[in-house]
């Protein structure tokens, strides 16, 4: 029997020491690449970790931002937000999954988890990276700063220090990568919900030219940032929440445990402005704080040489109804209030939607129009606007498969996609009437074939069909039959522009 030594890996700021597995993948768990956020630090931009001597531990899983416990309703969501905070100083970190030993120069997938800006780690049972090392990708997934400390646009600190934290870890894999056998020119930086509109500020941002090559954005929105207006709503709603002025030094004051506990305070804010309707209707108080949409800054020219891969769930909206109780019960009322929250003509985005489903509940209805004001219409902006630049590839999917989960209500919702993703369609945890891929069997080569998709355009910038341009607008449906359409839902699309 061949003895597998523990890895250890050197990188610029210390060594680290790793689990081998039995099929001769690695794992690294727990890899700072930037300093704790303390104090004050928690609302500046992340600083680069101290070195430390000797060789890290990197076997077990660390400590996640802050954040406070996320449920919805009677779907059990614990793969997907984790186990809630697990307290630590150190979290900026990253995990990373290494393939067998073999040639160097691996691609590289840099994941982005979601969780409404609020929720979320690297703990999460969804993000285990042991299916894209097995397939011979360095998939890295990381942790950034949520809530208060991430979002909240507060005067004289930087705005977007989540993301900025994202870009932080993506320096840290130019850096580091190739001591994991990596290939720092070949980056796919992927995420989903609030990971994906985040994926779609990098692309946006004009500081980060050379760090991605490839970006795949699930169920994201590049028309999902506050304006400032909006977010200065937010800013003085979680300063009254807490009692103090809304100025940096003031939240400086204010413990972790504090913060975290205001979030819940922040429900309800009205974000409509003369200009502006609120991109998230309402479901959280936090997003990017941007002058100009993602979408914009891609039209005009942003990562135009970074291939895309974007797509949204089939019925997105399912989860924020059927697990509470509202989509069995919804009316026509709820309908309208739902287009009013999401559109500047209400009244005719209803007949539309009316008019191209005309056996819909109201139900289907409000989950529709919900799901693409939440991510149909700024993933459709976003592909529309990369597809311009002829010198990248734009591709575009729609994830169709149906779990029974709740009495088979709650379809192909958002977050459906993820464990094909990450090949994890087995997990005990996912499987039963109220966990998400419900009480049946998969198609059985579902996983497998999304999985493979995913490593396809990581590896060559193609996911395997047709690429996404403004004529056709070519979109794979992947259900247990995998189908390229065009232009799926045209009218409703043009809808929304």
């Amino acid at each position: 029997m061949t003895f597998e030594p523990e890895p250890v890996v050197t990188t610029a700021q210390g060594a680290v020491r790793g689990l081998r597995h039995g099929d001769g993948t690695a794992t690294f768990l727990n890899i700072p690449y930037a300093a704790p956020p303390l104090g004050a630090g928690r609302f500046a931009p992340p600083r680069p970790h101290e070195p430390w001597d000797g060789v890290r531990d990197a076997t077990t899983p660390g400590p996640n931002a802050p954040q406070p416990e996320r449920k919805l309703g009677s779907v059990d969501m614990s793969p997907y937000f984790g186990t809630g905070w697990s307290r630590g100083e150190d979290y900026l970190t990253v995990n990373v999954f290494q393939p067998a030993a073999g040639a160097d120069g691996l691609p590289v997938m840099v994941f982005v988890h979601g969780g409404g800006f609020v929720a979320g780690s690297t703990r999460s049972a969804l993000y285990d990276g042991s299916a894209f090392a097995r397939d011979g990708i360095v998939l890295v997934t990381l942790n950034y700063r949520l809530g208060i400390a991430g979002f909240l646009d507060i005067p004289g600190s930087p705005a977007n220090r989540g993301l900025l934290d994202v870009v932080a870890a993506l320096r840290w894999v130019r850096q580091n990568i190739a001591a994991f056998r990596g290939d720092p020119d070949n980056v796919t930086l992927f995420g989903q919900s609030a990971g994906a509109t985040i994926v779609g500020g990098v692309l946006a941002a004009p500081d980060t030219a050379g760090l991605v090559r490839r970006a795949i954005v699930q169920s994201g929105s590049g028309l999902g940032a506050f304006t400032t207006e909006q977010a200065a709503r937010v800013t003085k709603a979680a300063a009254g929440a807490l009692g103090i002025e809304p100025r940096v030094d003031a939240f400086a004051d204010v413990s972790d445990e504090h913060l975290v506990e205001a979030v819940s305070k922040l429900a309800g804010i009205d974000l409509q402005t003369a200009t502006h309707h609120d991109p998230l209707i309402g479901l959280s108080p936090f997003s990017l704080v941007l002058d100009t949409q993602p979408a914009e800054s891609i039209a005009a020219g942003l990562s135009a040489d970074v291939d895309l891969l974007v797509g949204t769930n089939t019925e997105e909206g399912n989860l924020y109804l059927v697990p509470v109780g509202k989509y069995a019960t919804s009316t026509a009322a709820d309908v309208d209030d739902t287009a009013a929250r999401s559109h500047p003509k209400p009244a005719q985005l209803v007949e539309t939607y009316r008019a191209t489903r005309p056996e819909a509940s109201s139900g289907e209805l409000r989950s529709a129009i919900m799901g693409d004001a939440l991510f149909g219409a700024g993933s459709w902006a976003m592909a529309g606007a990369h597809a311009t630049h002829p010198q990248s590839g734009t591709f575009c999917y729609e994830f169709a498969w149906r779990s029974h989960a709740l009495d088979g209500d709650l379809g192909a919702t958002h977050a459906m996609e993820l464990p094909f993703v990450f090949d994890l369609a087995e997990l005990p945890r996912l499987r039963g009437a109220g966990a998400l891929l419900g009480p049946d069997q998969p198609p059985a080569d579902l996983a497998a074939r999304t999985h493979e998709a995913w490593i396809r355009f990581a590896r060559t910038g193609n996911p395997g069909w047709d690429a996404y341009d403004t004529t056709h607008r070519a979109t794979m449906r992947i259900d247990a039959e995998w189908t390229l359409v065009y232009d799926p839902r045209g009218r409703e699309r043009q809808a929304w522009i």
